[in-house]
């Protein structure tokens, strides 16, 4: 398990972070997602020990990397570190690459690559390859063997897919979570993509402004954001003004049990979109489609209704009555989220 608390750091007169405190446990995935300048690209050098905090503590197992009287070099930390875009070094072969580092004999390195290559899924004979002569997604999984190689306990992954396009970039984040989980190699993916975070992590960290706003699984962090800029930052939000009571927050669309009726009075609440079942109305509906934005396999409504403070703008799935000026109703499944005030 690595540790970390109370790590801060400053750049002149900008504090990037601010009293970090996280913990990851062995064998599991955590994402610290943030928008660009929140901090998680310093967070992740501090770490793998290319920065060195101001403050705070960090153990790795039993080991202290950084405290006020310790610091612990990079090549000496055990830790894994795959950069944007692999950063291979493009006058090595891939099975250079990989065997970079290794202390054997050459036919012991021959093996170790060989057996690493089966490992992330590479054909052996990719080894005699120039780094230019193979794919993107072939060449982030070369530079993940190459940080398996040195059997770490911990890999930092820093926006490793976002060269990618959209279709491989899911299939090698799928690879890589599963290869990590499969070498019981505990992983820390920093990224500015909600829903890479969201699919790959068994732990979601929140960062903004150099503090963590939330920690917890993904469901939970998604599901109960802790207030509205994280509630937006993570994905589509309906938030809007209620009175909450007793459990049940009383809005424009009815009164909705919530998830945490400790909260009381006027109140923002939060559903996501997939919590909305629009249907067809033929009498007594709730609101009337104003706009449709159609895209394929889902379309956007705007639904409008007389009482209603603003328009709410809903994605699900494309019907061919979704039309303008067409009554449908809304219900609700699940809990609201209270939102902090």
């Amino acid at each position: 398990m690595i540790e970390l608390s109370g790590i801060s750091k400053t750049f002149g007169q900008t504090t990037v972070l601010d009293d970090i405190n996280l913990k990851v446990k062995a064998g599991s995935r955590t994402a610290i997602v943030g928008p660009s300048g929140s901090g998680k690209t310093t967070l992740l050098r501090i770490l793998a020990g290319f920065e060195i905090p101001d403050g705070g503590h960090i153990t790795l197992g039993d080991k202290v990397l950084f405290d006020q009287n310790t610091f612990i070099p990079a090549h000496e930390r055990g830790i894994g570190f795959v950069p944007q875009e692999g950063a291979l070094f493009p006058h090595m072969k891939v099975g250079d690459n990989i065997a970079y580092g290794l202390k054997g004999s050459k036919e012991e390195n021959h093996l170790r690559v060989a057996e690493l290559m089966e490992l992330v899924s590479l054909d052996t004979r990719l080894a005699s390859h120039w780094p230019h002569e193979i794919s993107g997604g072939q060449q982030q999984r070369v530079a993940l063997a190459r940080a398996l190689a040195q059997k770490p306990a911990l890999m930092l992954l820093d926006e490793p897919f976002s060269a990618l396009d959209t279709g491989l970039r899911a299939a090698t984040r799928k690879a890589t979570a599963d290869l990590l989980e499969q070498a019981g190699v505990a992983s820390i993916l920093v990224t500015h993509d909600q829903q890479e975070a969201l699919s790959f992590a068994s732990q979601i960290a929140v960062i903004r402004h150099g503090r963590f706003t939330q920690v917890g699984s993904p469901v939970d962090v998604y599901s109960q954001p802790v207030d509205e800029e994280t509630a937006l930052f993570l994905g589509d939000a309906l938030i809007f003004p209620a009175q909450v009571n007793g459990g049940v927050a009383r809005c424009c669309l009815g009164d909705i049990s919530v998830n945490n009726p400790q909260h009381t009075g006027e109140r923002r609440i939060m559903l996501r979109p997939e919590q909305l079942m629009i249907t067809a109305a033929h009498q007594q509906p709730t609101a009337i489609i104003s706009e449709v934005d159609f895209t394929g396999h889902l379309s956007t409504l705007t639904l409008t209704a007389p009482g209603w403070p603003m328009a709410l703008q809903v994605k699900t799935l494309s019907q061919q009555h979704w039309q303008k000026g067409a009554p449908v109703n809304v219900a609700v499944n699940g809990h609201a989220c209270v939102l902090a005030a």
